[in-house]
Formats: C-alpha cells, sequence, structure tokens
C-alpha cells in the first residue's frame, strides 16, 4: 500500500543524508587544511626561536588588546565554525542544503496525487524543523530527517481524526449513518463491510437503501443483506429517499437496533436533484454521521470530489476504497487537509471483513520508516 509514495519520500531522506555526507567531508577537509596551516606557522616561530644568542631580537610591536569578540574572531581565524562543527560532530543544515531535494519531493508528493497546498504545507513543516538547527552527521542524521518528515506529514494527514468506535459507543441509539458519493466507488460495499465491522463490536444493524433511482440498487444491497443475515429496508424504485431512511430508523427504534446504515443515490456535487434529496434526508432523518466514499485510486479526482461534497453538503469523514491497490497515497494525505474531516476507514479487498480503520500514526510508519 502506497509503495510507490514511499520509496519517494525514502528517496528525500537520502538525500538529505548525501548532502550532510558532502558537507561533512567538506568541513573535514578544512579542518586538515587549517590544521596543516597552523603546523606550518609554529614550525616558522620554533625556527626563529632557534637563532643566536648573539643576535639581538628586533623590537616586538606591543599586541593589541583583544576583548571576548575580538578574540572570537581571531579564533575563527584559526578554525572555521564549520571545522569546529566537525570536530564536535555536528553540522548545520542551511537552506540551500535543503533546496535541491525539497525540489525533488514536491515534484515526487505531486506526481502522486498530493494536492499542491497540502504539498506545500508539508514542506514548510520540513523546513522549519531542519533549517538552521545543529544536527550530528553520524548515523542520526537519518533519524533527523525522519523524524522531520514523520511530524510534518501527521500535521496534514490527522485533521480532524476523531474515535470512530468511541462515538459510536456514546451515541445515543440508534445512530444513523448516511453514506454519500458518486456511483461506482463502492459505496453499498462499505455499507456492508461497515455492518460486519459493528457486528465483530457487538452493535447490531440495519441497512437502508435511499439509492431508489438506480435500476438495480435494491437487488444489489439485498445481496449484501442477505450474505450478513441483517435486515434491509428499501421501497420501489423512484420512491422518496428519505422516506426509506426515515423507516429504517423507525424500524431500529422498534427492534432495539443500534445502527442504521444508510445508503444514497450516487450523485456529482453539480445535481441539484441529487443534493436537495440530500438535504431532505437531512431535515426529515437528521443523521448522526454523513461519511464520503471514494476510491483511493481516483487521486486528485477523489481530492476535489470530497472538497466538493464537503462544500455542498457537509460531510463528518471519509472512506477510501482500494486501498490496497493505491501505491501513489495522494488522497490519503490530501482529503483530511483540503476538507477538515478525517479519513476514517480504509477499504483492502472484496471481503466483508476488509476494511480497517484509519490511523494516522500507522500511515505515516509506513511512509517514512520500514512497517509494511
Amino acid at each position: 500500500m502506497f509503495d510507490s509514495l514511499k520509496d519517494k519520500i525514502s528517496g528525500f531522506r537520502e538525500d538529505v543524508e548525501e548532502t550532510t555526507e558532502e558537507k561533512a567531508e567538506e568541513a573535514a577537509d578544512e579542518a586538515a587544511e587549517e590544521a596543516a596551516d597552523e603546523a606550518a606557522d609554529a614550525e616558522t616561530v620554533d625556527v626563529g626561536a632557534s637563532g643566536t644568542a648573539e643576535s639581538e631580537p628586533e623590537p616586538a610591536e606591543p599586541e593589541p588588546v583583544e576583548d571576548e569578540d575580538d578574540a572570537g574572531t581571531s579564533n575563527n581565524n584559526g578554525f572555521t565554525s564549520k571545522a569546529k562543527s566537525f570536530v564536535r560532530g555536528e553540522i548545520v543544515i542551511e537552506e540551500q542544503d535543503l533546496e535541491d531535494p525539497l525540489w525533488e519531493l514536491e515534484m515526487a508528493l505531486l506526481e502522486s496525487d498530493v494536492e499542491m497546498s497540502v504539498a506545500d504545507e508539508i514542506l514548510e513543516g520540513i523546513r522549519e524543523d531542519l533549517v538552521g538547527a545543529t544536527r550530528s552527521f553520524s548515523a542520526d542524521t537519518a533519524d533527523v530527517v525522519e523524524e522531520a518528515l514523520h511530524d510534518s506529514l501527521l500535521s496534514v494527514i490527522s485533521v480532524g481524526q476523531f474515535d470512530f468506535d468511541q462515538r459510536v459507543a456514546a451515541a445515543d441509539k440508534p445512530l444513523v449513518i448516511i453514506f454519500t458519493g458518486i456511483n461506482g466507488v463502492g459505496k453499498t460495499t462499505t455499507i456492508a463491510k461497515l455492518s460486519q465491522y459493528l457486528e465483530e463490536r457487538g452493535y447490531s444493524s440495519v441497512m437502508a437503501n435511499g439509492d431508489t433511482y438506480r435500476a438495480g440498487a435494491n437487488e444489489q444491497i439485498r445481496e449484501h443483506a442477505d450474505n450478513l443475515d441483517r435486515k434491509l429496508i428499501s421501497h420501489e424504485q423512484g420512491g422518496d429517499p428519505a422516506a426509506v431512511i426515515y423507516d429504517a430508523v423507525e424500524y431500529a427504534e422498534a427492534n432495539d437496533v443500534d445502527v442504521v446504515l444508510g445508503d444514497t443515490a450516487g450523485r456529482l456535487h453539480t445535481s441539484e436533484d441529487l443534493m436537495d434529496q440530500l438535504g431532505k434526508i437531512e431535515r426529515v432523518v437528521g443523521p448522526d454521521m454523513t461519511l464520503f466514499v471514494d476510491e483511493a485510486v481516483a487521486g486528485q479526482d477523489a481530492v476535489q470530489r470530497a472538497r466538493e461534497f464537503n462544500d455542498a453538503a457537509e460531510i463528518d469523514g471519509a472512506v477510501l476504497t482500494k486501498a490496497d491497490a493505491d501505491s501513489q497515497g495522494g488522497a490519503a494525505i490530501s482529503i483530511a487537509h483540503v476538507t477538515g474531516k478525517p479519513i476514517l476507514f480504509l477499504g483492502t479487498g472484496q471481503g466483508y471483513d476488509d476494511i480497517e480503520r484509519f490511523d494516522p500514526e500507522r500511515l505515516v510508519g509506513r511512509l517514512v520508516g520500514d512497517e509494511e
């Protein structure tokens, strides 16, 4: 998962390490040159001191009195600040040291479908953490760069994050969750997966087919309901979606069902009729949570749709399907930042168990560390 992006981030880390190694070599050369010059100066002084006693010494010019600042300047003539850092096993990472690696990382992020404003924020976070800091150029260099990458990525990925399980546990029952998104991205399958996920945690659920306009929608969701032995509430094709979900809520209340999972028609934000349906569901049912579903492999398209859906009908979080097939990771990195709402789940396969809680820390670990 996200292997391509992981490789590109690893390339940035290697670029910075190479830069610091080059600086270390330069500092070592400078230190050696300064040491050689001082040794030569000392040898010249020794030769002068070994002259005959008959030789009258030249009158010495009075030494200027140095204050502490002047002494510091004089010392710098002996060893440059870079050489001193080398002696201490340290090196200062400067803006120009990161210029090329950061440019390469920016291109890598954009090529991986990371939204431009998100890429900019990631780069700025890395720059603030590294530039001007004195770092060990031993094995610690890799750790320092990894930490900067980790912190910057996490800051954009974890925006708005909340504990889904905790919210379900604390909510009055029945909890009503509505799923939105365009056709073909896996909304209905995600509903089935969430039903299984909730069942494994002790919560009962009922499915409601609010996608009343698409031919075959009832049959599709009914197949999932039958496979999972769940109750399905549906109306005839062309019925009122809000009425379907309202009936599901009444069924849940009468039968002590914990969660209502409501499908809706696949829609674009530009479709006023479909967006009006969401508004009516909001008025009639008042869902506790609205989740946007899209494919991780859709990349920038998914990011743009998430932004537009959130603008048109505010979402509470997102689910990304086909995450197991996504080598780029741009949508996973960008959606929370551009909407201010978290990614909650990743779909990772075709089975009902192939869904996992989205963990920003784990994702960042996958991208910058050795975690699979």
